[in-house]
C-alpha cells in the first residue's frame, strides 16, 4: 500500500502555487465540524495541505495532529502556521484510540479504491469510541487522472457509503453533495460526509 507517486510529485513541486490559491483561509465546513466535537478535542488531520485548517482547530482550543504525505506542504504550513505538521501517508497511521476526531478534506479523494477501505478501517481504529471523521470527496464513475496527472477515486456516493460500512461501525450521520471546483479549474460533483465511530 502506498501513495501515488505522480500526485505526491504533482504536490512536491507545485505547493507554493497550491498553497497560495488555496490555503489562506479554512475550509468552509470545518466549523460546523469542529461544534460536534468536546471542548478540547484530539483532531487528527490528513492532508493538512497549507495548514489552513489545522490552524484554525488550534485556534479554536483542539489539540491538533497536522500530517500530510507530501513533504514539501507539511514545509509550508509550517512555514505559514507553525502547526506542527509531520509527513505521513494514509496508510502509516497506526494509532489506537487516540484521537476524538479525523479530519480529512479533499485528501482520502486520492486513495485508490483497492486501498480506501484499510484506509477506513484505520481511521475507525484510531478514533475513541463516539469519534467523529470528516471526508470530502469528487464524484464519479471509475478512478482515474484529472488533466494535471493527480489521481482520484472519483467513487459514487452509494459505492462510497458502502465502503464506510465495510470498514468498521459507523453511523452515517450527514452526507452533502455540491459542485464546486479544484486547482484544474474544473467543476465537480462533491460529497462530503461526516460519520461517527459507533
Amino acid at each position: 500500500m502506498s501513495a501515488d507517486r505522480d500526485t505526491i510529485a504533482f504536490y512536491q513541486a507545485r505547493a507554493p502555487h497550491y498553497v497560495l490559491k488555496f490555503g489562506q483561509a479554512h475550509s468552509h465546513q470545518l466549523d460546523g465540524f469542529l461544534d460536534r466535537l468536546p471542548p478540547g478535542a484530539r483532531v487528527l488531520e490528513l492532508g493538512c495541505g497549507g495548514g489552513q485548517d489545522s490552524a484554525r482547530m488550534a485556534a479554536r482550543g483542539f489539540r491538533i495532529d497536522a500530517t500530510d504525505g507530501t513533504p514539501a506542504m507539511v514545509a509550508k504550513a509550517n512555514e505559514r502556521w507553525n502547526v506542527g505538521a509531520r509527513v505521513m501517508a494514509f496508510h502509516e497511521l497506526e494509532a489506537e484510540a487516540e484521537y476524538d476526531a479525523v479530519w480529512a478534506h479533499a485528501s482520502l479523494l486520492h486513495c485508490p479504491r483497492a486501498e480506501l477501505p484499510g484506509v477506513l478501517a484505520r481511521i475507525h481504529r484510531a478514533l475513541t469510541p463516539g469519534g467523529w471523521h470528516f471526508a470530502s470527496y469528487k464524484l464519479g464513475a471509475d478512478e482515474g487522472r484529472d488533466s494535471l496527472g493527480r489521481f482520484y477515486n472519483f467513487p459514487d456516493a452509494d459505492w462510497l457509503t458502502a465502503q464506510y460500512a465495510d470498514a468498521g461501525r459507523w453511523q452515517v450521520v450527514e452526507t452533502d453533495h455540491y459542485t464546486a471546483g479544484g486547482f484544474d479549474n474544473v467543476d465537480r460533483d462533491w460529497i462530503d460526509i461526516v460519520v461517527q465511530k459507533a
